[in-house]
């Protein structure tokens, strides 16, 4: 297959490395297939509004170390049901997937590259199935996309949250205190995990593992007893005690993204703790300082293999697919195998007997 004409959209929320994909689209497009390469702006928003421009390896030759993404991104952007305020500041969803048709058509692009997690990916899937030439490249710092072992992005969440237990870890100790670390993962707690084994987190709370507050305090009052009057704690914000819902933003507005912002479990734990211990608990929320900032090396690498392999993809004809990293490998799914599928932690996973078996507590 011939490619001519080419666009790439980021949706969703950024991450580190998205802008290593749009490099290695852009750049093996180009270098590889003479290709034009259109970048569409705020997501699936500018597919609504028109919104694009040309991209060129002059414009994304220093991009690579850049966190974010150049093209801008949102949560709001569904063409099928887009929710705006109306000039009385009422809420409203309108329709505007057949603006978006007639302004893909007039795009003529041979393959549109959709950059996103599973909301993202699912629109692109729709578009796919009205005859529209798509392939996916699955991104989110949540690490909750079946289909491929790692999203890009997620390595960089992971450090940054392991560094800010390494910080909390020292001034915990200090103080005697206990010290709670809320970090990003509404219904996979990948980065809780993967952070608190590696960052030295005594108590690690995730999701897939309704917590029993027995436990945690146990857990904290064993460590008093045997010398160490600190403990570290950390929580995905998805995290929920036995019994209870998932603890949600009381402040935070996201009637235009149509879902719950989550927000608030570390706050209430600590709470719970402080009426049941006799030392001092401090929660620190890590929030959108996991998804900024310069991506790791693995992340630099990994966006850049999807984004040429998803031009390679492409040019073989094979729409419709999410390229997916497999045993160190970038292989070819069907974007129709992912709808609905969150990649969770398994409650018997060998990070989770891991964890158990050198003493961390779970929660249960």
């Amino acid at each position: 297959m011939s490619l001519k004409r080419v666009g790439i959209l980021t949706g969703g929320g950024d991450c580190p490395g998205l802008n290593a994909v749009i490099r290695g689209v852009t750049r093996s497009a180009i270098i590889g297939h003479e290709a034009e390469v259109i970048g569409i702006e705020q997501g699936f928003e500018g597919l609504i509004f028109d919104r694009h421009r040309k991209l060129t390896i002059a414009e994304t030759k220093d991009i690579l170390p850049l966190g974010g993404t150049i093209l801008g991104t949102t949560n709001k952007g569904d063409p099928f049901q887009y929710r705006q305020f109306d000039k009385d500041g009422q809420l409203t969803t309108q329709d505007y997937s057949q603006r978006t048709i007639e302004n893909l058509k007039r795009l003529d692009l041979d393959c549109l590259f959709v950059v996103g997690g599973d909301g993202t990916l699912r629109l692109g899937y729709k578009f796919f199935e009205m005859g529209f030439p798509v392939i996916g490249i699955p991104k989110t710092i949540d690490n909750d996309l079946a289909g491929t072992d790692y999203t890009f992005g997620y390595q960089t969440a992971v450090q940054v949250a392991c560094d800010a237990l390494d910080r909390l870890q020292t001034t915990g100790e200090s103080h005697q205190r206990v010290m709670i670390l809320e970090v990003m993962g509404r219904d996979a707690g990948w980065i809780a995990l993967e952070s608190g084994v590696s960052g030295g987190a005594h108590v690690i709370l995730i999701p897939e593992i309704p917590y029993d507050l027995e436990k945690v305090l146990e857990k904290i009052r064993l460590r008093k007893e045997g010398g160490s009057p600190f403990s570290v704690i950390v929580v995905a914000e998805g995290a929920k005690e036995i019994g209870k819902d998932v603890i949600t933003s009381a402040t935070a507005s996201t009637r235009l993204q149509g879902v719950a912002q989550l927000g608030g479990v570390g706050g209430y734990i600590a709470q719970q703790l402080s009426d049941r211990i006799d030392l001092e608990v401090r929660c620190t929320v890590l929030g959108h300082v996991q998804r900024g900032g310069t991506p790791l090396s693995f992340d630099r690498i990994l966006g850049t293999r999807l984004g040429t392999q998803a031009v390679e993809a492409a040019a073989q004809g094979n729409l419709g697919t999410m390229v997916a990293l497999r045993s160190q490998e970038i292989i070819l799914i069907p974007l129709k195998s992912l709808a609905g599928i969150t990649r969770k932690v398994p409650e018997d996973s060998q990070l989770v007997r891991t964890a158990e078996s050198i003493g961390l507590c779970l929660g249960r």
